[in-house]
Order: C-alpha cells, then sequence, then structure tokens
C-alpha cells in the first residue's frame, strides 16, 4: 500500500530553543483506507473520521497518520524521525495485508485517567522519581513517558495495581524499534 514518500524535518518554530525536531512524511500513496485497521491494531488515542487520521502517544511522542502525510513530534533527532517514519510504514503494510483478519475501528481508544494513576502512587511528592509532584508523575504515566518502575518509592502491590490499570492503554506498542 505505501510504497514511497519524501520526508521533511524542521525545528519547531513556536520553540524555536526546543531540543527536537519535528518531522512530516508526505506520502505518496494514500493510506486512508488502512487507518481504521492500523487504529485497531495500534490503539490510537484519537480516530478522525472526515477527513480520516489517527494519532497515537508512543514514547512520549504523538503521531499522526494522515491519508497523505505522518506528522511525528518530539524527536531526538532526524535520525530517530526516519526510524519511526519507517516503522509506521511497516505498520501500515502490515495491517493492510492482513486487514481480513482485523476488526476495524472508528474510535480512539479511551484515555488513562490522570486521578485513577495517582491512586496507584505513594503521594508523598518525594521527587525521587524526577518529576515535581506526584501528579505531575501521574501526567507523564498518562503520556506514556513514565511507568511504575520509574516510581522508586513504589510499593510492589501499587506498581502491579498500576500495572494492570495501564495494561489495555499500551495496546500494540511492544517492538518499536526506538
Amino acid at each position: 500500500m505505501l510504497r514511497s514518500y519524501r520526508i521533511e524535518i524542521f525545528n519547531n518554530t513556536c520553540m524555536p530553543g526546543a531540543m527536537s525536531v519535528q518531522c512530516f512524511a508526505h506520502l505518496d500513496q494514500d493510506v486512508s483506507e488502512a487507518l481504521p485497521y492500523l487504529n485497531a491494531e495500534l490503539g490510537g488515542s484519537e480516530y478522525i473520521k472526515d477527513p480520516p487520521s489517527v494519532t497515537f502517544k508512543l514514547h512520549g511522542k504523538l503521531l499522526t497518520v494522515h491519508g497523505r502525510k505522518i506528522a511525528v513530534n518530539a524527536n531526538k533527532n532526524e535520525e530517530e524521525a526516519r526510524k519511526i517514519v519507517e516503522w509506521m510504514k511497516r505498520e501500515i503494510n502490515r495491517v493492510w495485508e492482513s486487514r481480513q483478519a482485523i476488526t476495524p475501528r472508528y474510535e480512539g481508544m479511551p484515555r488513562p485517567q490522570v486521578i485513577r494513576i495517582l491512586k496507584c502512587l505513594p503521594k508523598t511528592n518525594c521527587r525521587e522519581c524526577g518529576e515535581p509532584t506526584c501528579m505531575v508523575f501521574a501526567t507523564r504515566v498518562a503520556e506514556g513517558i513514565k511507568g511504575g518502575d520509574d516510581c522508586p518509592t513504589l510499593t510492589p502491590a501499587a506498581k502491579a495495581d498500576l500495572d494492570a490499570y495501564m495494561q489495555p492503554f499500551a495496546v500494540g506498542v511492544d517492538g518499536i524499534p526506538w
């Protein structure tokens, strides 16, 4: 389905001092028909029907796939951006080839609730995780940036509870090469 694209790497003009680069991959083929299958397989956080697009939150990045464009934010450098686009190209082609075995999904996945995550945390605001408060840490967990292993004071029972709660939101993210 997706054979080729042209990549555009740029710095965020709104934040010229940012230490990351943004990326657009302009697709030479329209992948709109694959988007509901991609959404079903990778668990998109947001799905828009018209015009079709699906957004994924993976490892602290937002990846949005449109019919003729892939947008990736917060890349460390151009090499990382290229790896992510190539991974997404492979995923688009994989789900398209397997579409008979996939039930398409036309809405985004439910989002983790920050308050529910906070209930699992010690709420001491100890800063040992590198965040200023447990609320900020909970937000980072909801965004997929942090996890239970990143809280040094989390009890094993609380970690198990947090991991169990977060498991449904981790659909399809295994095997990401970056």
